[in-house]
């Protein structure tokens, strides 16, 4: 099927959808500028001693939280990001009543800035920021201004960001929402993941509905059976759609 068919093809399927889910990865907010540790291969290294996939575990954090900061604050919490024109055609989705949810592996936080209401974070967001000892809140302009490992102004204790770090389970609830989302649906976009990490890709197999759609550069690692599929940029695809 030629590019042109398969975007006729998505068009249809989203104009006669009353339920869309959509559940995206680190793809989507590449194309805006936030770059994918996955794929850059050997560049931190240059910098760190240890791999990303390292840095960002539990264990990690527990015993060099130094460390886990200065990598941190380099490459996890970037200034001047905007929303691209996947992330602003999802929230004119949800807002014409189409689309009822965004599930994300992602934790910029681009989704909501883009206008979309109901996101279901996976694996956090690193703009919210919470103390060890006592539960105060602060945001990523705290975290970003401090130096070293950022303490509670009202107890002293350590900040860790709101984020699911490698060997920590997923929340509870936003598992069970993002279930729920998922088999309710009429059609399920997929865009902007592979399908590798786990156990996040397994929330797939929850969907039962009529269509399923896989935007994506390259073909996710995990069979999904897809009715559809296109190998393309997510922004670029989405943003060719019309509401």
């Amino acid at each position: 099927m030629r590019d042109t068919d398969k975007l006729a093809r998505l068009q249809s399927i989203i104009s006669g959808s009353p339920n869309i889910v959509f559940f995206g990865g680190a793809g989507v907010s590449t194309e805006s500028g936030i770059p994918d540790f996955r794929s850059v291969d050997g560049l931190y290294n240059q910098q760190y001693d240890y791999p990303p996939e390292e840095i960002l575990s539990y264990s990690f954090y527990r015993r060099n939280k130094a460390e886990f900061y200065r990598f941190h604050r380099a490459k996890m919490l970037p200034e001047g990001i905007k929303p691209n024109p996947a992330h602003q055609k999802l929230a004119e989705l949800e807002k014409a009543g189409k689309l009822k949810a965004v599930i994300t592996q992602n934790i910029d936080g681009l989704h909501q800035l883009a206008g979309s209401q109901t996101v279901v974070e996976l694996h956090g967001n690193v703009h919210r920021n919470f103390c060890e000892s006592c539960g105060k809140l602060y945001d990523s302009a705290y975290v970003r201004n401090s130096e070293g490992i950022p303490r509670c102004e009202a107890c002293g204790g350590d900040i860790k960001p709101d984020v699911v770090l490698y060997e920590e389970p997923l929340n509870d609830r936003s598992v069970m929402d993002a279930v729920r989302y998922i088999s309710e649906a009429d059609t399920l976009i997929i865009g902007g993941t592979s399908l590798a990490v786990w156990p996040a890709a397994g929330l797939v197999d929850y969907f039962t509905g009529r269509n399923l759609v896989v935007i994506n550069r390259e073909p996710p690692q995990k069979s999904t059976k897809a009715d559809l599929t296109i190998n393309d940029s997510i922004g670029k695809v989405l943003g060719a759609i019309t509401v």
